[in-house]
C-alpha cells in the first residue's frame, strides 16, 4: 500500500497544512498534487522551480500573486500557472486562509514539504538546511515574501 502522505495524511509547516494527494509514485513520476491551507497573510519567499511547471487553483480564500514583475489576485475557482524557471510567489489575503491545490509537474517536489515538516525547520534560523533540499528538490529562493503593502522587497 501507499505511504502514509499518500493516503492523505497531512504535514505541518510554518502553519502551512501540506496533504499530498497524488504522489510522483502514484503516477509514474509525471505529477505531484498537493492539498494545501495557508493562514492569512503568510506566503514563501520568492522562488524558482528548476524542473516543475505548477499551477495553483484557489477553493477558497484569496491571494495575491507576483509573477517575474507581474501581480493579481485569485480567488475561488481561479488558477495561477507558473512555468518552471519563473520567478513567483504568492501572499494569502484578507482575514480568511486559503485552501488551494498545488499541482506540479513532474512529481516529486512533495518531498519537500514533508522534509520540512519532519525537520522542524524555521526562517532565518535553519536557512542552511533549507536551502540543502531546496536544491535537492530543484528550488532557488530569490527574494523575499511579498509584505503585507505589497512591497516585492529588495532580494534575497
Amino acid at each position: 500500500m501507499k505511504d502514509t502522505l499518500a493516503q492523505g495524511d497531512a504535514v505541518e509547516w510554518l502553519g502551512v497544512t501540506y496533504r499530498t494527494i497524488l504522489d510522483a509514485a502514484d503516477s509514474g513520476g509525471a505529477m505531484s498534487i498537493v492539498d494545501s491551507v495557508s493562514p492569512p497573510d503568510s506566503g514563501p519567499p520568492r522562488h524558482v522551480h528548476e524542473r516543475e511547471d505548477e499551477a495553483f487553483v484557489v477553493l477558497s480564500g484569496e491571494i495575491e500573486w507576483w509573477m517575474e514583475g507581474r501581480r493579481g489576485n485569485a480567488g475561488p475557482g481561479d488558477t495561477v500557472f507558473v512555468p518552471r524557471g519563473c520567478e513567483h510567489t504568492f501572499r494569502v489575503v484578507g482575514d480568511l486562509p486559503c485552501r488551494h491545490l498545488v499541482i506540479l509537474t513532474p512529481g516529486g517536489f512533495d518531498g519537500f514539504f514533508r522534509e520540512m515538516a519532519e525537520g522542524g525547520y524555521a526562517i532565518p534560523e535553519d536557512m542552511e538546511a533549507i536551502e540543502a533540499s531546496a536544491t535537492r528538490h530543484h528550488l532557488r529562493f530569490t527574494g523575499p515574501p511579498l509584505a503585507a503593502d505589497g512591497a516585492e522587497g529588495d532580494g534575497a
